[in-house]
């Protein structure tokens, strides 16, 4: 079964559709053009030109991976992909993608692996879940399919893969593909025709993606509760400011001692990784928009949009904050992107 997954075929909001130049911006517009009017050669040509003047630009990469993947080169689609999980591992989408381009080709552990690192990246990322749980249907039905070859007459088997089968709505043991897509991603960079690894279906109303409301900022602190969401605030801006600043001992002071790692890596990995992230790269600026705050006691949840940019990189990504007060002070316990 080629088909089963639900293919990325834009960047969501969680990742890098704001550019930090309107030449960025008016590149992936031009790219979107070209794919919508079926010219994909020619969009895959404006990539290569905007990627050799910005070889590091993640949004553009991320463009030649589905263009390649269109063109059915899904080896060289694999690659790209790959390689933007070892540049930025904070990212789900190329995860996914990588797991569509493993899966059309029979990879089902290729791509269950591929999946859970996009579900690690972000718990809350439904399309993952979703094609994860189609993956480990295809997987089952191929366990029934070879428990049923050693013995014809195993009617347990039969049974499991006619309910597996039923549970997918479809005989051959997957599911058909539909395009995810925010409808921001939508306006900006159109699904191709025809992906070779998915096939375009129109989700139903209630799925398509909707705006998302303008987060009001925190309140000035006018009383004790509002005290308390204006010490988180700041907690988390002085983190941001640290970021930016490249300190990184200011910055990973800023997490608690059970900080809960992204990846359950020790801590001390994951803070030599950070540290070696922050102080290799040669301008950072980290600003904090549109923060909602919800205290309880010694927790708190932050959740904001967070403007991320260096000299490689502009990322404009939702992003949440779990928080707990150690000695007097708010500091991380956990972190993930997405609302």
């Amino acid at each position: 079964m080629r088909h089963i997954l639900k293919n990325v075929l834009t960047l969501s909001s969680l990742s890098l559709l704001l550019m930090s130049t309107h030449v960025r911006a008016d590149d992936a517009a031009d790219v979107g053009k070209l794919l919508r009017s079926g010219q994909v050669s020619e969009a895959l040509q404006k990539v290569e030109a905007a990627l050799a003047q910005r070889p590091k630009d993640a949004q553009m990469r991320f463009l030649k991976g589905l263009i390649l993947t269109e063109q059915n080169k899904s080896a060289e689609a694999i690659t790209v992909f790959s390689k933007l999980t070892d540049d930025y591992p904070e990212l789900p989408e190329p995860y996914n993608n990588l797991a569509v381009l493993y899966a059309s080709s029979g990879q089902y552990d290729k791509a269950r692996a591929a999946l859970e690192m996009a579900i690690r990246t972000n718990p809350t990322y439904g399309t993952a879940h979703e094609n994860l749980g189609d993956v480990y249907a295809k997987l089952a039905s191929q366990a029934y399919d070879k428990a049923l070859q050693l013995d014809s007459s195993n009617n347990t088997a039969k049974l499991k893969l006619t309910l597996v089968k039923n549970l997918v709505g479809n005989t051959t043991g997957g599911t058909n593909p539909k395009t995810a897509m925010t409808s921001q991603a939508a306006s900006s960079t159109p699904a191709p025709a025809k992906a070779s690894t998915a096939t375009v279906t129109a989700k139903p109303e209630a799925e398509t993606a909707k705006p998302e409301p303008k987060s009001k900022p925190a309140p000035a602190a006018t009383a004790s509760g509002d005290k308390s969401e204006d010490d988180v605030l700041r907690a988390v801006e002085n983190w941001a400011k640290a970021w930016s600043s490249k300190d990184t001992s200011a910055y990973l002071g800023h997490y608690a001692k059970d900080f809960q790692t992204p990846k359950g890596e020790s801590y001390k990995a994951w803070a030599d990784e950070r540290r070696n992230r922050i102080e290799g790269k040669g301008r950072i600026n980290v600003k904090i928009e549109s923060a909602k705050i919800d205290v309880d006691g010694n927790t708190a949840t932050v959740k904001f949009r967070q403007i991320y940019t260096s000299d490689q990189l502009t990322a404009n990504s939702r992003k949440t904050l779990h928080m707990v007060k150690q000695d007097g002070k708010w500091q991380i316990k956990q972190e993930r992107a997405g609302s």
